[in-house]
């Protein structure tokens, strides 16, 4: 399994912005989609998007462009953008790659919670 370690999370306010950190090998970026996904409290987790080995991004519609993921290989590091945070934006948010995903294996995760 890849390591991937996430960070970045925090309490924010609603229409606040915060960038979580996604860091991971050299090897996972070149070869895996990496991809993020949260879990609200009494929820499923849900995938929110994925950046492929091109550099291509791809969203869940709920993100309705406040979300944007980026890369920075020199720092083997995937980075999720969110603008104008929501109340239904509190969770864990989680990074994986497809093979984590099926294995079921997960890393702790970052927290955000989104409260006034």
């Amino acid at each position: 399994q890849e390591q991937l370690m996430e960070s970045g999370g925090g309490l924010v306010q609603p229409g606040g912005s915060l960038r979580l950190s996604c860091v991971t090998s050299k090897r996972a970026l070149e070869v895996y989609t990496l991809m993020w996904y949260r879990q609200a409290p009494g929820n499923e987790r849900e995938w929110v998007g994925s950046i492929f080995t091109s550099g291509n991004t791809g969203y869940a519609d709920f993100v309705k462009g406040r979300f944007a993921i980026s890369r920075d290989k020199d720092k083997n590091t995937v980075y999720l953008q969110i603008h104008n945070l929501e109340a239904e934006d509190t969770g864990v948010y989680y990074c994986n790659t497809p093979i984590g995903f099926a294995s079921d294996h997960w890393g702790q995760g970052t927290q955000v919670t989104v409260t006034s």
